[in-house]
């Protein structure tokens, strides 16, 4: 088993590693690939020194599956070369989500759509993995006609620069702008490029990726997303309103056995998900359960989840299990 991390200096990539050495990855070579201007660094990885290699060479080795998390056009130029190569591709970027060429998978939902002729294979949105791990258990028992989402978005899932703009206002420096505001202090609500509808692209993904992963497009989607000063994960407020009438307590029960959700809901012992809590795990915390009363067949969730673990780099660690458990690569 070759495996080649591309955009392993990146901050997803750097998380891949520990994923990829906390669930004992069976590769027998690994190849950390990253830009040009990064080729020739050293990065330690279980007490090893790798050397950074470019594109053009890890192509060349012709990896068996590949973690992309090196942004969507470095994936829509190299992506194919690799699959060309005979490598699996896993993508965390946007380039290939809404490709209906492509699947777009979160492994506990739908990996069984997956087969050995795909080779490139999307890694949904941070934001979209949380939500659809709650809600696909109960889109099957109750069918979900609408969603309203706000999300509480976490300054990591813009990057690293993004931490460095929110310490240093923090610490009162002056500091590049990734940002067209001060975060410290602030809540945007701006995330991503603003497309002609006026949504963000951020609040689209959520729209779009999630009527393709729950194969429903006949679910009314609408999202607002912002960005708030926190590094330890994303949250979200969810207002479902089903198709079928329901029980609370079933709806407890049916999120309590969902494989890699955690219910966290006891108000009267303040027990609810927050980000400070999540990071650093993998699971996908859900809370503040209630009924809304305002209307027929709906619910309010809490979901909080760490984005460049469950939301990035552990989903596609856990694709990449999927395939060598099919002996496909």
């Amino acid at each position: 088993m070759k495996l080649a991390v591309v955009g392993a200096t990146g901050m997803v990539g750097q998380v891949m590693l520990e994923v990829l050495s906390e669930r004992s990855f069976p590769f027998t070579e690994l190849l950390l690939v990253a830009s040009e201007r990064s080729v020739g660094k050293s990065i330690s990885f279980e007490g090893q020194a790798y050397r950074v290699i470019g594109l053009d060479q890890a192509v060349n080795e012709k990896p068996d599956i590949a973690l992309f998390s090196a942004g969507g056009g470095t994936s829509k130029e190299w992506a194919p070369k690799f699959a060309d190569a005979g490598t699996i591709v896993i993508d965390n970027s946007s380039a290939w989500r809404m490709d209906p060429s492509k699947q777009l998978v979160v492994p506990e939902i739908n990996a069984d759509i997956l087969s050995e002729n795909d080779k490139i294979i999307a890694n949904p949105n941070c934001s979209t993995i949380q939500m659809v791990m709650a809600l696909a258990p109960l889109h099957k028992a109750y069918k979900i006609n609408r969603l309203v989402v706000s999300t509480y978005q976490s300054v990591t899932g813009t990057g690293v620069k993004a931490v460095r703009q929110l310490n240093d206002e923090a610490q009162g420096v002056e500091t590049e702008m990734v940002y067209p505001h001060r975060i410290h202090m602030n809540a945007l609500p701006h995330c991503d490029v603003f497309e002609e509808n006026g949504y963000t692209k951020e609040e689209m993904k959520l729209v779009r990726e999630t009527q393709k992963i729950l194969n429903d497009r006949s679910i009314a989607i609408t999202a607002t997303a912002v960005r708030i000063p926190t590094s330890g994960g994303h949250s979200e407020s969810v207002n479902i309103e089903f198709e079928r009438e329901f029980d609370i307590r079933d709806i407890r029960k049916i999120l309590s056995d969902t494989d890699g959700v955690v219910v966290q809901d006891d108000p009267e012992n303040n027990l609810y998900p927050m980000p400070i809590d999540a990071h650093g795990k993998d699971e996908v915390f859900v809370g503040r359960i209630r009924r809304d009363e305002s209307r027929p067949n709906s619910l309010n969730l809490w979901i909080v989840s760490d984005n460049l673990r469950k939301g990035a780099a552990t989903n596609a660690v856990q694709i990449a299990e999927y395939l060598l458990s099919r002996d496909w690569y």
